[in-house]
Protein backbone atom coordinates (compact mmCIF):
# COMPACT_ATOMS: atom_id res chain seq x y z
CA UNK A 1 0.00 0.00 0.00
CA UNK A 2 1.62 3.44 -0.74
CA UNK A 3 0.44 6.15 1.45
CA UNK A 4 1.74 10.18 1.42
CA UNK A 5 4.31 9.80 4.81
CA UNK A 6 3.48 12.54 7.06
CA UNK A 7 5.34 15.87 7.28
CA UNK A 8 7.08 16.68 10.70
CA UNK A 9 5.31 19.96 9.98
CA UNK A 10 1.46 18.85 10.07
CA UNK A 11 -0.71 20.58 12.09
CA UNK A 12 -1.95 17.27 13.55
CA UNK A 13 1.50 16.74 14.84
CA UNK A 14 0.78 19.07 17.76
CA UNK A 15 -2.36 17.20 19.33
CA UNK A 16 -0.22 14.56 20.28
CA UNK A 17 0.22 14.14 23.98
CA UNK A 18 2.93 11.99 26.37
CA UNK A 19 0.28 9.20 26.56
CA UNK A 20 -0.40 9.33 23.12
CA UNK A 21 3.29 9.14 22.20
CA UNK A 22 3.68 5.91 24.78
CA UNK A 23 0.82 4.06 23.63
CA UNK A 24 2.35 4.43 19.48
CA UNK A 25 5.53 3.77 20.77
CA UNK A 26 4.28 0.16 22.63
CA UNK A 27 2.54 -0.64 19.41
CA UNK A 28 6.26 0.38 17.44
CA UNK A 29 7.82 -2.46 20.09
CA UNK A 30 5.27 -5.18 19.48
CA UNK A 31 5.15 -4.52 15.82
CA UNK A 32 8.70 -3.98 15.31
CA UNK A 33 10.58 -6.73 17.28
CA UNK A 34 9.99 -9.26 14.39
CA UNK A 35 12.11 -7.30 12.46
CA UNK A 36 14.65 -6.45 14.62
CA UNK A 37 13.62 -2.81 15.23
CA UNK A 38 14.41 -2.26 18.89
CA UNK A 39 14.11 0.76 20.82
CA UNK A 40 13.92 -0.07 24.66
CA UNK A 41 14.39 3.13 25.29
CA UNK A 42 12.17 5.31 23.58
CA UNK A 43 10.25 7.73 25.14
CA UNK A 44 7.67 10.19 24.65
CA UNK A 45 10.24 13.27 25.11
CA UNK A 46 10.13 16.28 27.18
CA UNK A 47 11.98 18.63 24.21
CA UNK A 48 9.14 20.62 22.33
CA UNK A 49 9.91 22.38 18.84
CA UNK A 50 7.56 24.93 17.90
CA UNK A 51 4.60 23.19 19.44
CA UNK A 52 5.27 19.72 18.74
CA UNK A 53 6.78 17.29 21.00
CA UNK A 54 9.51 15.26 20.36
CA UNK A 55 10.09 11.74 20.64
CA UNK A 56 12.94 10.09 22.41
CA UNK A 57 14.97 8.64 20.16
CA UNK A 58 17.43 10.38 19.10
CA UNK A 59 14.28 13.71 19.61
CA UNK A 60 12.49 12.62 16.29
CA UNK A 61 9.58 14.35 15.59
CA UNK A 62 6.17 11.92 16.25
CA UNK A 63 5.89 12.01 12.76
CA UNK A 64 8.90 9.76 12.19
CA UNK A 65 7.16 7.47 15.04
CA UNK A 66 3.91 7.45 12.54
CA UNK A 67 5.93 6.66 9.70
CA UNK A 68 7.42 3.92 10.99
CA UNK A 69 4.18 2.56 12.53
CA UNK A 70 2.65 2.92 9.04
CA UNK A 71 5.56 0.81 7.39
CA UNK A 72 4.82 -1.90 9.86
CA UNK A 73 1.53 -2.09 9.53
CA UNK A 74 1.94 -2.61 5.89
CA UNK A 75 4.25 -5.28 6.32
CA UNK A 76 1.63 -7.08 8.22
CA UNK A 77 -1.02 -6.83 5.57
CA UNK A 78 1.21 -7.88 3.31
CA UNK A 79 2.68 -10.60 5.08
CA UNK A 80 -0.94 -11.79 5.81
CA UNK A 81 -1.68 -11.76 2.02
CA UNK A 82 1.08 -14.25 1.38
CA UNK A 83 -0.24 -16.79 4.07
Amino acid sequence: MTREPVAPDDPRMRDFTPSHITALLGELHRRGLPYGLLWGSASSGETILDGRLLVDFGNAPVSTLLNLLHLLRDLDREAAWER
